[in-house]
């Protein structure tokens, strides 16, 4: 390792992976607009919020517990052009506020990382100026 190294790490740092709370939040932030399916979930994280990763074992186990507590149900799709049918999920629209609130934690938060994310970079400028 070199100073360089330590430098290239704050430039350029590793994206973070989702715990399943944040999951949670995160699908049902989806949800909310469109059904899903696992696949699409983790795109969208890697394409709307480069920082962050989702990996499938932390996906499946948020989506198993949303099934579990009757939040969002399960139904297949077959696609044309597709071999095999799609999981997709989708919200049951008795959840629809609790749904709504958590995904606001979600929005709270990315906002939050942005915020200190730009407060970090200006303290970065001032300091190498």
């Amino acid at each position: 390792m070199t100073f360089e190294d330590v430098y290239q790490f704050f430039q350029s740092p590793p994206p973070s992976y989702l715990n399943q709370e944040l999951t949670v939040c995160f699908v049902l932030s989806i949800l909310l607009k469109k059904d899903s399916y696992g696949t699409e979930l983790i795109q969208l994280v890697g394409n709307e919020y480069p920082g962050y990763r989702l990996s499938d074992t932390v996906l499946y186990s948020a989506l198993k517990f949303l099934e579990q507590e009757a939040v969002i149900a399960g139904y297949w799709q077959k696609l044309a052009g597709r071999g095999r049918p799609r999981r997709m999920y989708t919200l049951l629209p008795n959840m629809q506020t609790q749904s709504e609130e958590l995904a606001h934690l979600w929005q709270v938060h990315i906002a939050k990382l942005a915020g200190s994310i730009a407060g970090s970079t200006s303290i970065e400028l001032d300091s190498q100026g």
